[in-house]
């Protein structure tokens, strides 16, 4: 099998091309027997086109677009019942995917392990994480600073067990069936790492408090 690029409706320059080529090879050998490859092109290909026109720095979106096809491909492979680990999913929303949902899902991960998956996306995405929420994050040990703010998609909605939505209104995906958290929390955007620390300390608490819901026992 040749590592061909995903076709792109735009001009590619060599290092972009190349990072696609290596993307779409890794992501192949990742899913092999769970998906063919004309279905990993095709997430490779609409996750590039999601960071493509907001990018500053053009040579990172081949990695950006793999990072996210690779979690768009997980998802889709619960939703389809390729994946039975029975570990719960839960889905962090709010608007710009910069601080509370980025912390939420720091938290998550940090206490879970690899008990339960934690995803985040934002109905906005910004253009980088809060840096007084990496910050404060950092305070508590949790790096989020190699994060990216990203939408959501359909699948990785219905992939997740619970969504926990923080803010971003009557834009945050409604699918049937789904059980869905609201929590109410300031938005850190724009705020100091004084005043993004209490905000901090309450997602904590409240991420906390949904594991011991899911029955994932904190390790921390």
């Amino acid at each position: 099998m040749t590592d061909t690029v995903p076709a792109q409706p735009r001009n590619l320059s060599i290092d972009q091309q190349l990072g696609l080529r290596t993307a779409a090879a890794r992501l192949r050998r990742h899913f092999d027997g769970t998906f063919g490859e004309e279905t990993i092109e095709r997430f490779l290909t609409s996750s590039y086109d999601q960071f493509a026109s907001g990018s500053t720095i053009p040579n990172y979106l081949p990695l950006l677009a793999e990072r996210f096809a690779r979690q768009r491909l997980h998802a889709l492979a619960k939703v389809e019942g390729l994946v039975t680990d029975g570990k719960p999913v839960v889905l962090f929303l709010c608007v710009h995917n910069a601080g509370r949902s980025q912390m939420a899902m720091g938290f998550f991960q940090h206490l879970a392990g690899d008990q339960a998956i934690a995803w985040s996306g934002g109905s906005e995405p910004g253009n980088e994480i809060n840096p007084a929420a990496i910050a404060t994050m950092n305070e508590r040990g949790i790096d989020i600073s190699r994060e990216f703010t990203k939408p959501w998609t359909d699948e990785i909605v219905r992939a997740a067990d619970v969504v926990v939505t923080m803010g971003c209104g009557d834009a945050c995906p409604v699918f049937p069936g789904k059980r869905y958290l609201d929590w109410t929390l300031d938005d850190p955007a724009g705020k100091t790492p004084a005043d993004v620390r209490p905000i901090r300390d309450e997602i904590e608490r409240r991420v906390r408090g949904l594991l011991d819901d899911l029955g994932v026992p904190a390790q921390h």
